[in-house]
């Protein structure tokens, strides 16, 4: 882990609003230094410059709180949503994570680039590329 912090991955201002407790177990650390080590640090490194963590983990609290999938990855460590700062950015990253190879279970372009989500799993990556 380089370039991110496993506190980056666990801030949430929303959870801070609404008074959730936010923190993780040592599986999800487990799991966010995997999507660190495979896919975040990596990106970061050919990008050249800062990428912002919008959303890492979430608690199913608060993962209901921002109403997310009841199956989403980021309630097990293995997703955040990512952004470069701006929409162009964003269509940058998108497709620089697939240009350069990097595994991911999903790679999402939310809300025509306003973030980007990708996930990682250890086991099981679909490659799945999907715009909502």
């Amino acid at each position: 882990m380089k370039y991110f912090t496993i506190a980056e991955l666990c801030k949430s201002e929303t959870a801070d609003q609404l008074g959730i407790d936010n923190r993780c177990k040592k599986e999800h650390v487990v799991n966010m230094t995997a999507l660190v080590d495979n896919v975040l640090d990596p990106l970061r490194e050919a990008y050249g410059k800062p990428i912002t963590v919008n959303s890492g983990f979430r608690c199913p609290a608060l993962n209901k709180a921002v109403k997310g999938s009841v199956t989403s990855d980021h309630m097990n460590g293995c997703a955040a949503d990512i952004t470069g700062g701006s929409l162009k950015e964003n269509k940058r990253l998108f497709y620089l994570i697939q240009e350069l190879g990097l595994p991911f279970d999903q790679l999402i372009d939310e809300k025509h680039f306003s973030w980007v989500h990708v996930s990682y799993r250890k086991e099981g990556n679909r490659g799945e590329v999907k715009a909502l």
